[in-house]
C-alpha cells in the first residue's frame, strides 16, 4: 500500500501536561482510593477530551486494567492519556494532509485530486500508480474517497507494507 510510511511518531507529553493530566487524576478520585472506578474514568475523559467515552471505550479501559485491582491507576491513567493524545494528534495530522489534497474544499478526493497531489510530491511516480493507490483508497469505488476512506488508508494501509 502506498502510504505505508505513514506512521504515527511517539508523542511525549511536556511535564506541565503530565502534571494536568496528575491533577484530574486526583480531582475524580473520589474519596483518594488511589485509584479511579468506571464513572471517574468517564469524567476525567470528559474534563481533558471534553467528551463522554462509550460503554464500549469505558468496558475495554476496565478490561485492560489488572483484575485484582478495582479501577485504574495513576499510572495506567497517564498512559491511557498519552495514548489517546497521540491518537488525537496523529489523526489531526491526517485531516490535515486531506485537506492539503482537497483543495477545492469539497470534503472529497477525486481522482484529478489525487493526480494533482502525487505530481507535486512525486512527479517520477507512474501515473498508473497513481490510479492502482486511488482506487485502492476509493473502498466503495464512487470516484470519490471521503475523510474516513482516506484515514483508513492512512491507519491501516501500513499494516500492508
Amino acid at each position: 500500500m502506498f502510504f505505508a510510511g505513514a506512521r504515527p511518531r511517539t508523542w511525549e507529553a511536556s511535564p506541565s501536561e503530565q502534571r494536568k493530566w496528575g491533577e484530574v487524576f486526583k480531582a475524580c478520585d473520589e474519596d483518594n482510593k488511589g485509584y479511579l472506578s468506571r464513572e471517574d474514568f468517564k469524567v476525567a475523559v470528559v474534563m481533558l477530551f471534553g467528551y463522554k467515552p462509550s460503554k464500549i471505550e469505558a468496558d475495554s479501559v476496565m478490561s485492560s486494567v489488572n483484575p485484582n485491582s478495582s479501577g485504574v491507576s495513576l499510572e495506567q491513567f497517564l498512559d491511557i492519556v498519552r495514548k489517546k493524545k497521540e491518537a488525537q494528534l496523529y489523526r489531526n495530522e491526517i485531516r490535515h494532509i486531506f485537506t492539503a489534497f482537497d483543495i477545492r474544499y469539497r470534503g472529497f478526493l477525486t481522482l484529478e485530486d489525487f493526480k494533482k497531489a502525487f505530481r507535486q510530491v512525486a512527479p517520477k511516480l507512474p501515473e498508473r500508480t497513481v490510479l492502482e493507490v486511488f482506487r485502492e483508497v476509493d473502498q466503495d469505488s464512487d470516484g470519490h474517497v471521503s475523510f474516513r476512506d482516506f484515514e483508513y488508508a492512512m491507519k491501516y494501509g501500513q499494516n500492508e507494507a
